[in-house]
């Protein structure tokens, strides 16, 4: 049977509670580092920078590795981490969690949290899980050009 992460990253939108650890993320421009704002190492994670050479994010995103077992109140924990600073939780699906900040100048900054594992290995409460952090670019609050539905003009009346 396939073990879904989805009710773990479903559980992320509760808020929990976590201490980041001493010590930042790995700098930017170390070999598979990337910069995310706001990101800390919490307690129970560890640094996972090939991202369990899934999905090819290895470079494109921040990765921590935990227990599967505990990756949902891993999850939480960033939640609540991000959410102390600021970001919201603004959408998202089964596995993922977009987070926004609102800059002061106007506008937003994204983020989003994915939660997976290795699915060509069993899996068990003991097997790596993984949750991946990653900016969205450009501004994620503003109106998409073009998409907008122009409102109707009533009629002049006869």
């Amino acid at each position: 049977m396939r073990l879904r992460i989805a009710v773990a990253v479903a559980a992320a939108l509760v808020a929990g509670t976590a201490t980041a650890q001493d010590g930042p993320v790995p700098p930017a421009g170390a070999p598979g580092s990337v910069t995310i704002p706001d990101t800390a190492l919490l307690a129970g994670a560890t640094a996972a920078p090939d991202c369990g050479n899934q999905y090819g994010l290895a470079g494109r995103a921040f990765c921590v590795t935990a227990p599967l077992a505990g990756v949902g109140a891993l999850a939480d924990a960033y939640v609540a981490h991000f959410e102390s600073l600021g970001w919201l939780a603004a959408g998202g699906d089964d596995n993922r969690v977009v987070m926004i900040k609102r800059l002061e100048g106007g506008g937003c900054e994204g983020l989003q949290l994915l939660a997976f594992y290795d699915e060509s290995r069993p899996a068990a409460p003991e097997a790596p899980g993984y949750l991946a952090m990653a900016p969205i670019p450009g501004d994620v609050c503003a109106a998409v050009t073009g998409s907008a539905v122009e409102p109707a003009t009533p009629a002049a009346p006869r």
